[in-house]
């Protein structure tokens, strides 16, 4: 059934967010004779990347598998032009893609989600948009994203600030001149050293505010050449084969060597050749890198030989070399020129652990040490992550119960998919699943299928309402706290993955560490097991 044009009517799926989750789950969804609206709140497509344009915004897996595998004419007509795609060219994707499938009729732009509420006499969601508008569905699948509510630092005077500040997820769609500026930007994590080569090349001087050092990876990005675009065609099938087999959804296998096992020379051979090949790939150089002390400090000592080589400055190299985690316990950003940037005489790092920021004057921002004269604020503050998104909707599940009450201690969920107590409500990447462990794309496929999948079962046996047990729940709590025990990963005290970055959010580990094939197989178990772990009722 369509929306009547005052927005009433029902539907047999509402679906939240039209970044990569979105427009795969209204083409999949629709595909099989569902009638799906798509509710979106910005004035365009492209999920994340519609809100972050910030200067350097690129993406960190490689462009031809940082797309979707569903479609063989759609993965062999489009062109990338670079090893990582810049935020125009996945808009651009993105768009097409939005074109290509028809999927613009059904998708509500400039429509933002305040709350959703479930009726458990009919087993319908009552949604509500900013509008006022209420809408009526059988199932609501959200796809808002891992990393899309802003976490903008509580920093007090920041209203009294004479000039401008930004920040990076929601960066003005017209863009920022920072050229003749003295500009401040706030934050060291994916997005800041992103932003920061390009900024610093603009600005009059620029000054880098870094709570924490983190380790990169040269990205090593450049233009595809025309023979490896359809080398890459030719081999599509194999390289999907592999991302769906692997640990992180990338088409790369991990080593199944110990970082421990090889002479000191061989092992940083191979650690010279993966940092010269540059990207994600350094992390599968050995196979324990994220579950041995020992092995890790072999890749975090490597890279921080390689930033002291890199930056002139003793004191601004030692500043920027992480001392308090392990290599890629942490997000591991990628860069092009990071640590060479504070070569440059018209860059300045401040260490705010040394010196934390006290507070934004009229004319620049003051730490304990001193004060920075500044005419722009960036903050590349990072996201709430994960829960953030969810919890921005007041959704209300069976009793009336708050998501945000349910989750006071952390999230609880059944394989990121489903919430006990929130009936026909399904989550794309929630927490709890591998999402911003793996290639996002890989783990938005995997999701949107199972779920399409499961409603088109739900629809064959005549049932209407389809809810995770407690105690399937409880149980998937406490084997992703396993699998997360069983990985250096938790105990990277600032991560953002721990919610360490919102001042109050519980710290609770939130994605899925056991792997993205092995989680796949479970979701598969449970499906094959008439979806074990769900009440399904008529």
């Amino acid at each position: 059934m369509t929306l009547s044009p005052n927005g009433t009517g029902e539907q047999d799926v509402l679906v939240i967010g039209a970044g990569f989750s979105g427009l795969y789950a209204l083409h999949r969804l629709r595909g099989q004779g569902l009638s799906v609206t798509l509710l979106e709140a910005g004035d365009g497509v492209g999920g994340t990347w519609y809100w972050n344009r910030y200067p350097g915004a690129r993406c960190d897996s490689e462009s031809y598998y940082y797309s979707y595998s569903f479609d063989e004419e759609l993965q062999n007509e489009w062109e990338w032009s670079e090893r990582y795609p810049q935020q125009p060219e996945i808009m651009a994707y993105l768009n097409h893609v939005a074109d290509r499938f028809d999927l613009r009729r059904d998708i509500r732009l400039g429509t933002r989600v305040v709350s959703a509420e479930f009726d458990d006499g009919p087993a319908r969601w009552h949604v509500t948009t900013d509008a006022g508008e209420r809408l009526t569905c059988r199932f609501l699948v959200t796809a808002v994203g891992c990393l899309s509510t802003a976490n903008v630092p509580a920093i007090p005077g920041l209203d009294t600030f004479a000039g401008e500040w930004f920040h990076t997820g929601r960066w003005p769609h017209e863009g920022v001149d920072f050229a003749g500026r003295r500009v401040g930007i706030v934050g060291t994590g994916s997005t800041g050293i992103q932003a920061v080569p390009v900024i610093a090349e603009q600005a009059a001087h620029l000054t880098v505010f870094q709570r924490t050092a983190n380790y990169s990876i040269p990205a090593r990005n450049g233009p595809e050449s025309v023979e490896s675009r359809q080398a890459i065609k030719d081999d599509y099938a194999e390289i999907r084969r592999i991302q769906r087999e692997s640990t992180n959804g990338h088409p790369f296998l991990i080593s199944e060597r110990s970082a421990l096992e090889p002479s000191e020379d061989e092992r940083r051979a191979i650690y010279e050749a993966a940092w010269e090949r540059g990207g994600l790939r350094f992390r599968a150089s050995f196979a324990d890198l994220l579950s041995d002390r020992a092995a890790n400090d072999t890749a975090s000592d490597f890279i921080r030989t390689k930033i002291r080589e890199v930056v002139r400055d003793p004191e601004v190299a030692e500043r920027l070399t992480p001392r308090d985690h392990g290599f890629a316990t942490k997000r591991p950003p990628i860069d092009t020129d990071y640590f060479e940037t504070y070569n440059r005489e018209n860059v300045t790092l401040v260490d705010v652990r040394e010196t934390p920021i006290e507070e934004v004057t009229p004319t620049g921002l003051r730490t304990s040490a001193a004060e920075y004269p500044l005419d722009r604020i960036v903050f590349a503050t990072g996201f709430d992550a994960m829960t953030g998104p969810l919890l921005g909707i007041d959704i209300r599940g069976t009793g009336g119960r708050t998501l945000r009450d349910k989750w006071a201690d952390g999230p609880r969920t059944y394989l990121g998919l489903g919430i006990a107590g929130f009936p026909n409500l399904f989550t794309i990447t929630g927490p709890g699943s591998p999402s911003v462990l793996c290639n996002m794309p890989t783990a938005i496929e995997q999701h949107v299928d199972w779920i399409a999948d499961c409603i088109a079962d739900l629809d064959a046996r005549g049932l209407a309402r389809m809810e995770a047990t407690e105690d399937a729940e409880t149980a998937w709590v406490a084997h992703n706290n396993e699998a997360a025990g069983k990985t250096l990963l938790p105990q990277a005290s600032s991560s953002w993955y721990l919610g360490a970055n919102v001042p109050g959010k519980p710290r609770v580990f939130m994605p899925y560490a056991g792997g993205f094939a092995a989680y796949t197989r479970i979701c598969d178990e449970v499906a094959a097991e008439e979806y074990r772990g769900f009440v399904r009722t008529r």
